[in-house]
C-alpha cells in the first residue's frame, strides 16, 4: 500500500462509527479574494440585519490561522441531523434541526473526539470549530470538495442533500487533500424551487440570503418586537422550507443520526398557544440543551404572539412582506 493510500485509510478510521456521513480536507491558506469581496458586500448592503458579530472579525475570517496558529488544513465535516420530511405532520413549528439536542454540543463532542484521533495518529494540534468560531464553513467545504452551495445559501452534497450540521477540524498536521471527483464537482440545478418557495422573498437568487426577511433570522436572532404586520407565515422557530423543496433532499436516502439529535416528544407536541403563555422556569426545564434557547423565552413568547394574532386575523391588511413597510429591502 502506498503511502498516500495508508494515509487516506488512517483518516478514514479517524472517523469511524462517531456519526460523521462525509468529510473533505482542504489545505488551509487565506481565504481567496473573491470570497472575501463578497462577503464585505454582502455586510455592507446590510442583509446581515442585525448580527453585529459578522462584521466585527472580517480580518479573523480571511485566515484559518487567526483561529489555530500554525494550521495546515481544514477538515470540513457534515453530521446528518433528522430531515423534516420524514417528521409527523402537526408537529410544533420548530425547526428539524432544533428538535433535539443543542446541534453546538452534540457535534462538538463528536468531532473533539475525531480530533483526538486525528492527534493520535499524525500529531499536531488541532481545535474544533461549530458554528462559533470566525471561519467561513461553507467557503472551505466547498474548498475541500466536499460539497457546493445552492441558491438558498446550504451547503449541499451529492447522495446526502443539505440535512446536517457543519464542523471543522483545524490541524497543525499536513493531511491529504481530499481528491475532487465528478461527483463532487456538482452543482445546483437552479431549479429556483428554493427561491420561489421561500415564504419570505429572502433568498436573492445568487446563493445570498438576505437575513432581515430569513424567518430563521426573524425567530432566533432579532431581538426586539416585530413591526406592525410581520407575518411569521406559520413558523415559530426556524424554518425548513428551502430545504424541504430541494430536489437533492428529497432524493438523498435515509442517514442514521446521533439519538442525542433525534426530536425530543415534548418539543413536537409543544401547541403555539402554550410557547405563547411559557415562562423563563417552563422554557429552561423544556430547552435545557436545545439550541431553541438561543432566542430566550422572551423571544419565543413574542414568536408565538405574533403567530397567534396571524391565525386571528388571515385577512390583516398588508403586503404579505416579513418586516412591514420596509420589507427587508
Amino acid at each position: 500500500m502506498s503511502s498516500k493510500s495508508s494515509q487516506c485509510t488512517d483518516l478514514e478510521s479517524c472517523f469511524e462509527g462517531l456519526g460523521v456521513a462525509r468529510f473533505a480536507v482542504a489545505e488551509a491558506c487565506p481565504v481567496d479574494e473573491e470570497e472575501r469581496l463578497r462577503f464585505a458586500s454582502w455586510i455592507k448592503e446590510g442583509c446581515h440585519g442585525e448580527m453585529g458579530y459578522l462584521e466585527r472579525h472580517l480580518s479573523l475570517r480571511a485566515d484559518p490561522s487567526s483561529v489555530l496558529e500554525g494550521v495546515r488544513s481544514v477538515v470540513s465535516c457534515a453530521v446528518p441531523y433528522p430531515s423534516p420530511l420524514g417528521l409527523p405532520p402537526g408537529r410544533s413549528a420548530i425547526a428539524a434541526y432544533a428538535l433535539g439536542d443543542d446541534y453546538h454540543e452534540v457535534v462538538r463532542d463528536i468531532l473533539s473526539d475525531v480530533a483526538l484521533r486525528i492527534r493520535e495518529k499524525f500529531g499536531g494540534a488541532t481545535r474544533v470549530c461549530v458554528d462559533t468560531a470566525p471561519l467561513p464553513e461553507r467557503y472551505w467545504a466547498v474548498r475541500s470538495g466536499l460539497g457546493f452551495t445552492g441558491l438558498n445559501g446550504h451547503l449541499i452534497i451529492p447522495g446526502l442533500g443539505s440535512f446536517f450540521f457543519l464542523g471543522e477540524i483545524l490541524s497543525t498536521a499536513r493531511l491529504l487533500m481530499t481528491e475532487k471527483t465528478e461527483d463532487t464537482r456538482r452543482e445546483c440545478r437552479r431549479c429556483l424551487r428554493c427561491v420561489k418557495s421561500c415564504p419570505a422573498g429572502a433568498l436573492r437568487g445568487d446563493g445570498s440570503v438576505d437575513a432581515r426577511r430569513c424567518l430563521s433570522y426573524l425567530t432566533i436572532e432579532y431581538r426586539g418586537e416585530f413591526p406592525p404586520h410581520t407575518d411569521l407565515h406559520g413558523h415559530l422557530y426556524g424554518c425548513d422550507v428551502c430545504g424541504a423543496v430541494c430536489p437533492y433532499n428529497r432524493e438523498a436516502p435515509f442517514q442514521p443520526v446521533s439519538p442525542r439529535l433525534l426530536p425530543r416528544e415534548s418539543l413536537l407536541r409543544l401547541s403555539v398557544e402554550e410557547a405563547a403563555e411559557m415562562d423563563q422556569k417552563q422554557f429552561s426545564a423544556m430547552f435545557s440543551r436545545s439550541a431553541v434557547k438561543r432566542t430566550k423565552v422572551a423571544g419565543l413568547n413574542r414568536n408565538a404572539r405574533a403567530l397567534l394574532g396571524s391565525f386571528r386575523s388571515d385577512d390583516a391588511p398588508g403586503d404579505g412582506g416579513v418586516c412591514g413597510e420596509d420589507g427587508g429591502k
